[in-house]
């Protein structure tokens, strides 16, 4: 087990993201190939969960696209996502919030949380 850590570790990508957690609005800046062409396709949605740790973290956003509900699963850790965008940060009291599938309209709404900035910044 342990020389399966070293080597995670080892090839593991350095990328600087931004922390966020669930029931934050976050846009995921996609890199997709089409054939030989790359282009960057942005997905905007409320994070759903954080799930697992190390290389194989994924996140869940889910974003409401023509009155029917998206889901994507992302791993954390892939060399296709080129930059995570923080829009808002949600106030929820649960690590992972699957009642928001069956809600619709101003029901769905999260609350925003206020961040306080330090003094030093």
């Amino acid at each position: 087990m342990e020389l399966i850590k070293i080597a995670e570790q080892a090839f593991e990508a350095k990328q600087e993201l931004p922390n966020f957690q669930s029931g934050d609005t976050i846009s995921v800046h996609y890199k997709i190939k089409e054939g030989t062409k790359e282009r960057i396709q942005i997905f905007r949605g409320v994070v759903l969960q954080r799930k697992g740790f190390g290389t194989s973290e994924t996140f869940t956003v889910r974003k409401i696209s023509g009155g029917i509900g998206i889901e994507r699963i992302f791993p954390y850790h892939s060399p296709f996502i080129d930059k995570i965008e923080i829009n808002k940060v949600g106030k929820v009291r649960r690590a992972r919030i699957f009642y928001l599938r069956k809600l619709t309209g101003k029901k769905s709404r999260i609350k925003e949380r206020v961040v306080k900035l330090n003094k030093d910044e």
